[in-house]
């Protein structure tokens, strides 16, 4: 077999398998309502593959450089979260979502021209949240109405994320570690979400899952430094482990918390009557 055709069969497998895992993840978000959907949806299910991708193909040192560049976009997505929300409350969902991708792709942009550090990455990381986090509180509490499937929904989520592993795939070894990272972090599942959902249920719905997510993204930056921490230290694969665990460990701890706010709630209530 040739090089080349071993290096499409090898791409169109990733792509694959990334775009199902992906595709799952997003089906359970709409069936879940706008609380769990926004947990399920900021898990590692789009970064994740595609880091473990560039693992196999680079060096711990590439993903080391990789995450740091990442860490800073993480601040970028929550900016692209907010200015959707604020939009989808009046415009429809191609403005809202234009809005959106606008502000992240500026940000992205802006991002490139200075050079991060740990430090920096996680300042910028507190600044954007604290700066967000308290405007999508208001926008969270909406019932997700039901949603009836039309045959386009599945291939086009499949397409954005299959398109998102080739490109990361295809460039790494050409545009480098910090490149690369920008575009592993590519919010694929919010985007997705903001193409498929507000057509069908409505901007403030859809935008109730976005905001929902906000808590969720902070702790995917924080998976994203242990990533560049433990890849350093500890080679790519315990690092990809410690990160992984790390937002899953994140988000069920706000399921935890989440669940022990209604059952107190719900027992509170009574008394009160």
């Amino acid at each position: 077999m040739s090089p080349e055709l071993a290096f499409i069969l090898t791409l169109v497998l990733r792509m694959a398998v990334t775009a199902a895992f992906v595709v799952s993840a997003s089906v359970i978000t709409e069936r879940a309502g706008p609380v769990i959907g926004a947990l399920v949806a900021t898990l590692p299910i789009s970064a994740g593959p595609a880091y473990v991708f560039l693992a196999l193909d680079h060096d711990a040192s590439f993903i080391a450089e990789g995450a740091l560049a990442s860490l800073p976009i993480n601040a970028a997505t929550i900016f692209l979260a907010l200015t959707y929300v604020l939009l989808a409350q009046r415009c429809n969902g191609l403005i809202s979502f234009a809005g959106a991708a606008a502000v992240w792709i500026a940000l992205a942009a802006l991002t490139r021209t200075l050079h991060w550090s740990l430090a920096g990455g996680l300042c910028a990381n507190a600044v954007a949240f604290a700066i967000c986090l308290p405007q999508l509180g208001r926008y969270r509490h909406v019932r997700m109405p039901p949603i009836a499937a039309r045959w386009f929904d599945i291939p086009l989520r499949a397409l954005l994320v299959a398109s998102l592993v080739a490109t990361v795939v295809s460039l790494s070894g050409w545009v480098g570690p910090d490149i690369s990272g920008t575009i592993a972090l590519f919010p694929v599942v919010f985007t997705s979400m903001m193409l498929i959902l507000h057509p069908r249920v409505g901007g403030r719905p859809t935008a109730a899952v976005i905001a929902n997510g906000g808590f969720g993204l902070l702790g995917f930056g924080i998976a994203i430094a242990v990533l560049h921490v433990a890849a350093l230290r500890f080679g790519s694969a315990v690092a990809l482990g410690l990160a992984l665990t790390t937002g899953v460990g994140w988000n069920l701890g706000l399921w935890w918390h989440g669940r022990r706010r209604v059952v107190h709630q719900a027992a509170v209530a009574p008394n009160d009557t």
